[in-house]
C-alpha cells in the first residue's frame, strides 16, 4: 500500500532529509587517511542525536550502526568499526534519521585522493544517473521511466545497475511501497501519483552487476571486488512540475570542496 503524503507531511519528511545532509556534513569534514570508519560513525550519531532525532538505521531490523559504510567494492549496508580510511579508498556512505515522526535517507559517494580515474569517472555517471531518474519522477509517469534513464545513462558509459537492490518510499517508516528499480523499461510499473515520496538510490558497478553478501548477513559487495558508487535523494511526486528534492547535497558539495583529503568531483 502507497501512502500518500500532504504539503504538512512532506515539509516534516524535509526537516528530516536536511538533517541528513548536514549529518553528512559533518562526517564529511571529518574523513582523513588514518581514520577509523567507527570513529565517522560515532560522530554521526552523536551530531544527530544533538539535534533532537534518532538515528534512522541503527536497530532497524538489527543493523547496530548510525551509517552505513561501504569501501570500494562494497556496495552498500557496510559495517563501521576499526577500518582505517586510506589515500586510495572509496567511500559511500548512507545515513538516516527519525525526527518528529518521519525518515529522512540519502546517500552520496566520496573519493580519498588516490582514487582511480576508473572510479572517479563511475562516481560521476552515478550522479548525472541519479537526477536523470529524478527528471521522470513526474505525475503520470511510471516507476519503468525512472529505471530506464538511470539505466540507459550508466550502461552507455559501460557501467552496471546493480538489480538486487531498490529504492523505497520514504515516510514514518523508513522502507514504503513502492519499490524503486533503478532499471527497466520506459512506460512500465506502477504509475507516479502527486503525493509519493520515493527515495531514488542507483547502485552502479564498475564491472559486473552481480553482487554478494558477506559473512556479516549485511554488507553486500560486488561480485568482482570492482567498485561501485551510490548516491541517493528522497522526492516528493508533483503534479506538472518537477519532482521536489527533500534531500540536498549542497552542504555536502561544499565540504568536500574545502576538504583537501578529498577529491572535488
Amino acid at each position: 500500500m502507497i501512502h500518500y503524503k500532504n504539503q504538512e507531511q512532506i515539509e516534516l519528511l524535509r526537516e528530516s532529509s536536511l538533517l541528513v545532509e548536514k549529518t553528512h556534513e559533518e562526517v564529511v569534514k571529518a574523513i582523513r587517511p588514518g581514520i577509523t570508519t567507527g570513529e565517522l560513525d560515532k560522530l554521526a550519531e552523536t551530531f544527530i542525536r544533538d539535534h533532537n532525532a534518532q538515528p534512522g538505521f541503527k536497530g532497524y531490523q538489527g543493523f547496530p550502526y548510525t551509517l552505513c559504510m561501504s569501501l570500494n567494492e562494497q556496495v552498500v549496508h557496510g559495517f563501521p568499526g576499526d577500518r582505517v580510511i586510506k589515500e586510495d579508498d572509496l567511500i559511500s556512505i548512507d545515513c538516516g534519521v527519525v525526527k518528529n515522526g518521519y525518515y529522512g535517507d540519502s546517500a552520496y559517494t566520496y573519493a580519498l585522493p588516490n582514487v582511480s580515474k576508473e572510479a572517479q569517472k563511475l562516481m560521476i555517471a552515478t550522479k548525472e544517473s541519479l537526477y536523470l531518474g529524478i527528471e521522470q519522477a513526474i505525475d503520470g509517469k511510471r516507476l519503468g521511466d525512472i529505471g530506464n534513464a538511470i539505466q540507459s545513462h550508466v550502461e552507455a558509459q559501460g557501467f552496471s545497475v546493480v538489480r538486487d537492490l531498490v529504492g523505497h518510499g520514504l515516510g514514518k517508516n523508513l522502507h514504503e511501497e513502492p519499490e524503486v528499480f533503478h532499471y527497466g523499461k520506459p512506460g512500465r510499473g506502477a504509475s507516479l501519483k502527486e503525493g509519493m515520496v520515493i527515495c531514488i538510490e542507483p547502485m552502479i558497478n564498475l564491472g559486473k552487476r552481480f553482487v554478494v553478501q558477506e559473512r556479516d548477513g549485511w554488507t553486500i559487495r560486488t561480485a568482482d571486488r570492482k567498485p561501485s558508487a551510490h548516491y541517493e535523494h528522497a522526492v516528493a511526486v508533483r503534479k506538472d512540475q518537477p519532482a521536489d528534492i527533500l534531500s540536498s547535497f549542497a552542504k555536502i558539495e561544499k565540504a568536500v570542496k574545502d576538504n583537501n583529503n578529498l577529491i572535488n568531483i
